[in-house]
């Protein structure tokens, strides 16, 4: 079901240029780019493109500020004030923020606005982490004190996706902050807009020039010079796993900087027959089509014990079929477009694999309307573990329901993947289910639940989903060197 599109929404655009040592500056080469409206596929602005000249430009900024040591040598009760500041600023702000999301991302206004509250949380919580970051005392043999000391690694490179722009931008600035970092950003070329804005309130909130520099750019140019610049000592990384082997070769061959990555994932999610059936179709709904199925940990891949499967599949189907997909500042909209035109024509190569290798479309698989890059939520039932459809991924709302036998079965198809980021498992088994989370490998697991984020619980992947973890006290680990310290008494 589609929701008529509503007049064009007014949504107020904010900097467009690139902030470097707290100055808005133009390029270097002078070149912009367009950012696109994806409901309706026209031109939104134009923004700045930063490249390799830029990034350094970027790079010398935040070093002069960490050797200069305003940031690094301030206290950290009074970082931590800093990061509550613009926490509160974000909160004042957080209508326009929403709605600036919705208009560059395509993601329904709720969900922007759930976005925000997750990051309202991220700051703050880290900010609470700013002043309880230290070291430990350590007995050794001798008249010694030995000592050890938690110290902030330097110039941290960022690069964030476009699927939750102001929410992967808290995640990796607030801990890189919180610990006496400073941070050069580029943001996803697909949605600049919403990331530039927290760069005025970041300025606004009186962080001192260059701990945070916010570029807007293209991966080959402005993320690869970030990548092998010899002057960044650490480079968080979120995006696909084929760009993250590429990301930690240019960290290798440049200065070894230390590199964490969160990267893709095509999660299990497996429904026993002695689950909650209603809460198990609900949760599996939300686990793929939330965000227009645009997540790394989306519950992509579908097991269905096949005691259960026929009726989980007709009630699965029959909610698709109903999921409203619309203008994403309506309300009643439940499905917003894809991000963008490239992302559009990925999703519906994938359908057309899916149909191809096989499997049954039960519903779904079409473009929505004449304009913008709407698919509708997609089912296919019959879907064998070696498609392509259930090993890659799509990105988008495509959902694959596999049939399996037993426990054994469901562990073992499971983990047949090159991804681990995430797992769901439904059952009222409570043995059962911490068996099914022991064996899966994955970074986090779901019993009788899905897309449930705190930033106090970590979060990142086993095998080709990455490496370390975002949020929580694990995630302070990448961000701080332990250096120690041994005096003679």
């Amino acid at each position: 079901m589609v929701t008529a599109t509503s007049p064009e929404q007014k949504v107020k655009i904010g900097q467009t240029k690139l902030l470097i040592n707290n100055e808005w500056v133009e390029s270097v080469s002078g070149k912009r780019f367009e950012t696109i409206n994806p409901t309706t596929g026209e031109v939104i602005c134009d923004v700045a493109e930063a490249d390799a000249a830029d990034v350094d430009k970027a790079v010398k900024a935040a070093k002069r500020a960490f050797e200069g040591g305003e940031w690094r040598n301030m206290s950290a009760t009074r970082r931590g004030e800093l990061l509550y500041k613009l926490a509160d600023l974000i909160e004042q702000n957080i209508d326009e923020l929403a709605r600036l999301e919705t208009l560059d991302n395509g993601k329904t206004l709720k969900d922007a606005y759930g976005d925000l509250h997750l990051v309202l949380r991220c700051y703050r919580y880290y900010a609470g982490w700013a002043d309880k970051v230290h070291g430990k005392t350590i007995p050794i043999n001798g008249p010694y004190l030995c000592y050890t000391r938690h110290e902030p690694v330097g110039v941290v490179g960022q690069i964030i996706p476009w699927n939750f722009p102001l929410l992967m931008q808290a995640w990796k600035l607030s801990p890189a902050l919180a610990t006496g970092n400073v941070v050069v950003m580029k943001t996803a070329e697909q949605t600049p807009l919403s990331a530039l804005r927290v760069g005025e309130l970041i300025v606004e909130a009186g962080f001192p020039p260059g701990v945070v520099n916010i570029l807007s750019g293209y991966g080959p140019t402005a993320g690869a010079a970030i990548a092998r610049h010899m002057d960044v000592d650490k480079l968080a990384f979120t995006g696909s796993t084929e760009v993250g082997h590429l990301v930690m070769e240019a960290a290798a061959r440049s200065n070894l900087k230390r590199v964490t990555l969160e990267l893709g994932g095509k999660s299990p999610n497996i429904v026993f027959a002695d689950a909650d059936m209603d809460a198990a179709i609900e949760g599996a709904h939300k686990s793929l089509f939330f965000n227009q199925g645009q997540c790394c940990n989306a519950g992509s891949r579908l097991f269905v014990e096949e005691k259960c499967y026929d009726e989980f599949v007709a009630k699965s189907v029959e909610k698709a079929k109903n999921r409203l997909v619309g203008d994403p500042f309506d309300s009643k909209t439940q499905q917003g477009p894809q991000v963008d035109r490239d992302q559009f024509d990925r999703v519906m190569n994938y359908i057309e694999a899916g149909m191809r290798e096989g499997a049954n479309m039960m519903c779904g698989g079409h473009r929505v309307g004449d304009r913008g890059y709407f698919i509708e939520p997609t089912v296919f039932a019959n879907v064998t573990n070696d498609m392509t459809i259930a090993q890659e991924e799509i990105f988008g709302p495509v959902m694959s329901i596999i049939k399996f036998k037993d426990i054994e079965e469901a562990i073992h198809l499971a983990n047949t993947t090159m991804y681990g980021l995430a797992a769901g498992v439904w059952t009222k088994d409570i043995t059962k289910a911490h068996r099914v989370a022991n064996s899966v490998r994955a970074g986090t697991v779901w019993v009788n639940c899905y897309h449930v984020f705190d930033a106090a619980a970590p979060f990142g992947g086993f095998k080709q989903s990455g490496m370390g973890r975002e949020l929580g006290e694990y995630c302070l680990e990448h961000y701080t060197e332990v250096k120690t310290v041994t005096v003679q008494l």
